[in-house]
């Protein structure tokens, strides 16, 4: 105990040089992520997190063979853009309950329905009931990523978060590493359902380590008698939320004048929804929490907007092996972790809002080189080598972006913002992937070169927007 309370002293690297000189004289050597009072929470939390980028990889690496099993390729987005936005239900749900109760009730639920939801996939006869596990799953998603956060403010110090926040990262290392390979053998020698049902085996083994590591964190103190600045009703505009981002997606797939209204109508309501979800200022960028949590949407809808389309790209396009084309979600991970481990230095030359330019700067040129790879003609490891450099961006804004998130968040308000940083995560991908999903299906048939030049245009130019706002994450003086 004696030493978490000095390392509770140390200021924080992202500190403003004010704060530092108001600071007391440095901390000792920093706490291990290991030590006594955090080893069981480090352990459960890195395996649930590892658990989580095996699935996203395996279903990313198999999905182009579902999707043309179940004869689903103009729905291939909505598998993803589906299971994000019922996500969205999911981290608004998590936000005041983990502030309420704990980590550990949300966890266990998001585990349960998680699991849910991959069995339901698996066992799809059509691509609706596919939808439908995915759309479950996300919704335990959702519950999990944000009862997640809790736990790291809750638990650890400050001065820990840039560490255990790298951990995250690095827990998809070895996912990254065996799960494309392991997901593309099973749908090569098993089949594609597998993908799926493996995963809920896992999960069995991450709740034994995570949840008996919680127990006993109650409600944050002052949540009782705090609810001030959150809008009424905020499940119910989260459904909203979610309904409108899948009807976003349903109306790209119309092509006629009653698809063009329905889309409208669906965008006009997904921009009200996350109006009344979002911190107030954060659709138009305002300083401070507002942007870091608009910053983190960006990110996310830039980089997972092109990550989905790369396996159909080098395996419809280019001929790749399943096992090869994830073989590229792989190494774009593996620069992911890399980009996480050196965040993770105590040491930083780069400020938080240069770090961030950086990394919105690396994912808009990776983007590109993932382009590139459209034509026949460019070899297929120029869209690798700029994948890996848009895995090095998003390591480094990611860590970023949480720390920051927590440094302006009172204790009784993590869970809430956390819910808001994963909530327009969430909103953004699904709304890219709506957007880039409808013009990848109109095109596809008419010019295949196209619909995935378009998708991936749209992903660098939001890539860019994120590198002009980076200054904006510091509140004004």
């Amino acid at each position: 105990m004696t030493e978490g309370r000095q390392d509770d002293a140390a200021p924080t690297p992202l500190t403003d040089a004010a704060s530092i000189e108001d600071a007391p004289p440095p901390a000792p050597a920093p706490v291990s992520l290991f030590a006594r009072p955090y080893r069981a929470t480090t352990i459960g939390a890195v395996v649930l997190v590892a658990l989580y980028a095996f699935e996203a990889l395996a279903v990313a690496t198999a999905m182009p063979t579902v999707a043309q099993a179940l004869d689903g390729l103009p729905l291939y987005a909505l598998a993803f853009g589906g299971t994000l936005a019922s996500s969205v239900v999911g981290m608004v749900a998590c936000g005041r309950w983990a502030d309420r109760r704990g980590p550990a009730p949300p966890l266990r639920h998001g585990i349960v329905w998680f699991s849910l939801g991959l069995l339901i996939a698996g066992l799809a006869p059509s691509m609706a009931v596919l939808l439908l596990g995915r759309i479950v799953q996300g919704f335990g998603g959702g519950l999990m990523s944000v009862a997640l956060y809790v736990a790291v403010g809750r638990v650890y110090p400050p001065s820990m978060h840039p560490r255990i926040f790298a951990s995250f990262a690095a827990a998809w290392v070895v996912p990254a590493v065996v799960g494309p390979t392991i997901a593309g053998a099973l749908v090569e020698h098993l089949g594609w359902r597998w993908a799926f049902l493996s995963v809920p085996l896992l999960a069995v083994a991450a709740a034994a380590c995570v949840l008996p590591a919680l127990r006993g964190l109650g409600a944050a103190d002052g949540t009782a008698h705090e609810d001030d600045g959150l809008p009424p009703h905020r499940l119910a505009w989260a459904v909203g939320a979610a309904l409108s981002a899948l009807a976003l997606h349903y109306a790209g797939q119309l092509h006629h004048g009653g698809g063009v209204a329905m889309l409208a109508i669906a965008a006009i309501g997904l921009l009200v929804c996350a109006w009344h979800l979002l911190p107030r200022g954060t659709l138009r960028a305002a300083r401070g929490l507002p942007t870091v949590v608009m910053m983190r949407g960006i990110a996310s809808g830039a980089f997972f907007g092109t990550e989905v389309f790369i396996p159909l790209l080098l395996s419809r396009e280019r001929g790749l092996s399943p096992t090869m084309a994830g073989a590229a979600l792989t190494l774009g991970a593996l620069g992911w972790s890399f980009g996480s481990w050196y965040r993770s230095r105590p040491s930083q030359p780069f400020t938080p809002p240069r770090l961030l330019r950086i990394g919105m700067s690396m994912i808009a040129l990776g983007i590109a080189g993932v382009a590139c790879a459209v034509s026949p003609s460019v070899p297929v490891a120029v869209g690798i080598v700029g994948w890996i450099a848009a895995g090095l961006g998003m390591g480094a804004l990611f860590p970023t972006l949480s720390v920051l998130t927590l440094e302006l968040s009172p204790p009784n308000r993590q869970g809430v913002n956390s819910s808001a940083l994963h909530l327009c995560d969430a909103l953004s991908t699904a709304t890219v992937l709506a957007i880039g999903g409808s013009v990848f299906a109109a095109l596809l048939t008419r010019a295949p070169s196209m619909a995935y030049l378009a998708g991936f245009a749209i992903s660098a130019a939001i890539a860019l927007l994120g590198a002009v706002l980076a200054s904006r994450v510091r509140p004004e003086d």
